[in-house]
């Protein structure tokens, strides 16, 4: 541990005695051990960060003899559009060759798609929204979608192809 090394009197001049020299030598070796063991005890008993998951519920495939799905109505729809740079477009409705639905532009703000999510659910309760990324989009959108989803507790909602009318809707808006 620590020793402590004492010199011999010098004998010299005079009887006067000089005060002696202790020198002292700390050996650091016990501490460095701790520190290692220290070290290895909270690395092995620390619980490692896990992944977050989220659980997505896939739809059944369909029987040969089921019966054909109905159809979505347009007053139940409301489709979200994820466009490029974080801007999310959305109508009420379905689009078709007939008729336009009015597009909207906002952001995943709370004040922004939560906002018209949880309003639309209070008018309509069993509203499906119909999810399409665009190909511009980029991945973190679609993720920050559905999260907002299990914010607003969105019981419908399904991740859909964009279709050229879509895409055309986008491109005519000029938003």
């Amino acid at each position: 541990m620590a020793e402590i090394q004492q010199q011999a009197d010098s004998g010299g001049k005079g009887g006067k005695k000089r005060a002696k020299k202790m020198s002292t030598k700390i050996d650091m070796t016990p501490m460095v051990d701790l520190a290692f063991l220290l070290l290895t005890f909270f690395m092995l008993t620390t619980t490692f960060a896990k992944p977050n998951v989220m659980q997505i519920t896939m739809p059944v495939p369909p029987e040969p003899n089921d019966p054909e799905p109905l159809a979505l109505k347009a007053s139940e729809a409301f489709t979200v559009l994820l466009g490029e740079k974080n801007k999310v477009y959305y109508y009420e409705g379905l689009v078709d060759a007939t008729s336009k639905p009015e597009l909207k532009v906002t952001d995943f703000s709370s004040n922004g798609i939560r906002k018209t999510l949880l309003e639309r659910r209070s008018r309509v309760p069993n509203t499906t929204v119909l999810i399409k990324p665009a190909d511009n989009s980029n991945y973190k959108n679609m993720v920050d979608i559905l999260d907002e989803m299990n914010i607003t507790q969105q019981k419908k909602y399904a991740l859909v192809d964009i279709s050229k009318d879509d895409s055309d809707l986008i491109q005519s808006s000029g938003l």
